[in-house]
């Protein structure tokens, strides 16, 4: 007879914990409620959608006249995610280290980067990319910046978490001896989380091929540019060619990154 004790069971929650999970159901339910399509008018859509004459009928085939320009414009889109990523992993780890309880040298520091760190997470890219858009003009340069400043929000906060998980002991030994912060960094932080950077810098970087095609339909460089201007001129079948080239741009960057994964960690 199995021992009843060691089957897993759901814990006794208290009344409060009972009532925010009520509260959550609540607002789940309501917003569901309060922004989900109706039936019919889905089913209407679907129907204009699949009709003869309906968007996917004009987007088969797709039109593969252009297919070297839209090549060299997805090329600019590659350049323009894997530049932004670099800079913003390269400036997201002083961010982090500030931001982290025992690295930081002063309280007030460590919750200015936290601060600085949230605004650029919580700012869409799009929004960063129209101010960049301002100030250097439009561009690849500006998409650029747009997603530095994204991969700094990004990575800032998953490196500062990954480095206050780190085992403490070695940096409270090394503390011990007299090493300095950035010898305590570089000897122990580091090692330690360099698993978890090597996967959240890969991350980042699918994210910032996903997120560099949105970035042209606001002029931010890229791909986004030319198939804002296929939908804009109603050419379906040339957007679809476009949507396609960039699936497979995204896979291979996925296919990659998992491959580089898996021989580092």
């Amino acid at each position: 007879m199995a021992d009843t004790a060691s089957i897993p069971r759901f814990r006794h929650r208290s009344l409060t914990e009972y009532l925010g999970l009520l509260i959550v159901a609540g607002l789940v339910i309501s917003s569901i409620a309060a922004t989900a399509p109706e039936l019919g008018a889905l089913g209407r859509g679907l129907e204009r959608l699949v009709a003869p004459s309906g968007l996917l009928a004009q987007m088969f085939p797709p039109d593969l006249s252009r297919v070297d320009r839209i090549a060299l414009k997805l090329l600019e889109t590659l350049q323009m995610a894997v530049a932004g990523a670099a800079l913003g992993l390269v400036f997201a780890v002083p961010f982090a280290i500030l931001a982290t309880d025992r690295l930081s040298p002063h309280p007030a520091l460590r919750m200015a980067a936290r601060a600085v760190i949230a605004l650029f997470r919580t700012v869409p890219d799009l929004v960063w990319a129209i101010f960049f858009i301002i100030m250097v003009g439009l561009g690849p340069a500006a998409g650029v910046l747009a997603i530095m400043v994204d991969k700094i929000g990004f990575a800032g906060r998953f490196f500062a978490e990954a480095m206050e998980e780190a085992d403490p002991g070695p940096q409270d030994a090394l503390r011990a001896i007299g090493a300095s912060r950035l010898g305590l960094i570089f000897s122990a932080v580091f090692p330690a989380c360099m698993p978890s950077f090597t996967a959240t810098s890969l991350f980042a970087l699918e994210k910032a091929v996903r997120g560099s095609a949105a970035l042209g339909l606001v002029g931010a460089g890229g791909i986004g540019v030319d198939l804002k201007v296929a939908f804009d001129l109603l050419n379906y079948d040339e957007a679809l060619t476009i949507i396609l080239m960039l699936f497979a741009l995204v896979l291979i960057v996925e296919q990659g990154s998992g491959w580089i994964r898996s021989k580092l960690i």
